[in-house]
């Protein structure tokens, strides 16, 4: 009977343990989102805010926002097609000369500001990579777009 009640608590505290860090990684998840919804309403709203659009491999669209002041610029895309499992769509920012930097992964929403600072980004670029993204493009761009100044 002991060893009965013992296995039982043993089984609630790790069902505890595990609903508690259940919620923590949510609380996690939704302050990431605040911060990143707060990051895109500073861009989008910033006084020079300026816009690009264009189409991503054939029918999928695509803007790109640029705040200089804010040094940050928005991604937003619709109709990428679904990739294969392993792959994600990673943006890129073009600093002249053919060099790219990575600028983030595309979330499944298609909406993201682009990892790290505008700087002297003239374009930037969207590639098909592995999942966790690339250090450097390994594909051919699907898109790749001026930044407007």
């Amino acid at each position: 009977m002991l060893a009965a009640c013992l296995a039982a608590a043993a089984a609630f505290g790790g069902a505890a343990v595990w609903q508690h860090q259940e919620a923590r990684q949510a609380e996690q998840r939704a302050e990431e989102a605040r911060r990143q919804a707060d990051a895109m309403a500073r861009v989008l709203a910033a006084p020079d805010a300026r816009t690009a659009s264009g189409t991503v491999d054939g029918d999928a669209r695509a803007t790109v926002v640029v705040s200089r002041t804010e040094d940050r610029a928005v991604f937003l895309a619709s109709g990428l097609p679904e990739l294969p499992e392993g792959r994600t769509y990673q943006l890129w920012f073009a600093d002249g000369g053919g060099a790219m930097r990575p600028a983030g992964l595309l979330p499944d929403d298609g909406a993201l500001v682009m990892d790290g600072p505008v700087g002297t980004a003239t374009g930037m670029g969207i590639s098909v990579e592995p999942a966790g993204g690339s250090a450097e493009p390994t594909t051919d761009p699907l898109a790749v777009m001026e930044l407007p100044s």
